[in-house]
């Protein structure tokens, strides 16, 4: 079991949330907002999506980036900044008879666009997600190539930034082994285990353990689940030795039929885990363990 324990707050994501909770949020404002109120709630790390403020259809643009992130670190609000590299990576096929052209849903992009923001703005992490899968829609690819992820790796490590490799299932832990095997990742190393997530791993706890057991000694790791799971996987994860990830990216429900802000799963959070005889750690205590460069 792990006592002392850092919690990550996912404070938007990129999926169709928004048009199930009026809580989500979607302009920079609102998503700075979300950080600062996670950080008082208690998270360390505020993980950071941005959304088209008209729309709220997931967005790369860097100057939303911008705007998040100048709005928090103004604020004088400590919390250490985990900004997505996810972006750009996703394949649409036309359909199950005619995949080709793909859909104009598609958004594939070169490893250097996908990390223009964070060469620009220099958090103190950003995601690395290792691997590619079906995810849930009937014809979408989530596509990140070992080739890809070895040139964003290098870019990342250039720019100072500690990647949070994000595991989605066992083959994509057996990648991040070999990434960290080839230099391309620094230690210490961070990983985050996303749970119950279609067509990945799912979130029982024979699968979860099968990854826990494999990850090499002295490796940082978190973990996370959707939905309902959110909630008792904050135990499930101190538990099993590792820290936690919540947050509106992954479930808008504090409970049955009760709406959730990202202020509300992290006090929950932090209830579970007091609860538990766990020590909860703040940002700086963060930056020490995973060895990151505060801007």
């Amino acid at each position: 079991m792990n006592r002392d324990v850092f919690i990550t707050c996912a404070v938007t994501g990129s999926g169709q949330s928004h048009k199930k909770s009026d809580l989500v949020p979607v302009t920079p404002k609102q998503i700075a907002e979300a950080c600062i109120e996670a950080a008082n709630a208690g998270a360390a790390i505020a993980h950071v999506h941005v959304r088209d403020p008209q729309t709220g259809a997931p967005s790369r643009d860097p100057a939303l980036y911008r705007e998040v992130v100048e709005r928090v670190r103004s604020s004088g609000t400590d919390v250490v900044l985990n900004l997505t590299a996810g972006m750009g990576g996703d394949i649409v096929l036309g359909s199950a008879e005619a995949p080709l052209p793909l859909s104009p849903q598609s958004d594939l992009i070169g490893a250097s666009e996908r990390l223009v923001h964070v060469e620009e703005l220099l958090p103190e992490i950003c995601t690395l997600d290792c691997g590619t899968m079906n995810f849930a829609e009937a014809d979408y690819v989530m596509t990140n190539t070992p080739g890809t992820l070895r040139a964003m790796a290098a870019r990342i490590q250039a720019a100072g930034v500690r990647p949070e490799i994000e595991v989605f299932d066992t083959g994509h832990l057996w990648l991040a082994k070999t990434l960290v095997d080839e230099g391309l990742i620094d230690d210490p190393v961070m990983i985050q285990l996303c749970m119950g997530i279609p067509y990945g791993a799912p979130a029982d706890p024979n699968s979860l353990m099968a990854m826990v057991n494999n990850i090499p000694p002295g490796w940082v790791y978190s973990m996370f689940s959707i939905g309902r799971m959110q909630l008792p996987y904050v135990a499930q994860a101190a538990l099993a030795g590792g820290n936690v990830r919540v947050g509106l990216e992954d479930n808008i429900w504090l409970d049955k039929g009760v709406l959730a802000r990202n202020g509300d799963l992290v006090e929950r959070a932090a209830t579970i885990l007091n609860a538990m005889g766990c020590r909860i750690l703040g940002p700086q205590e963060v930056r020490d363990k995973l060895k990151l460069t505060r801007r």
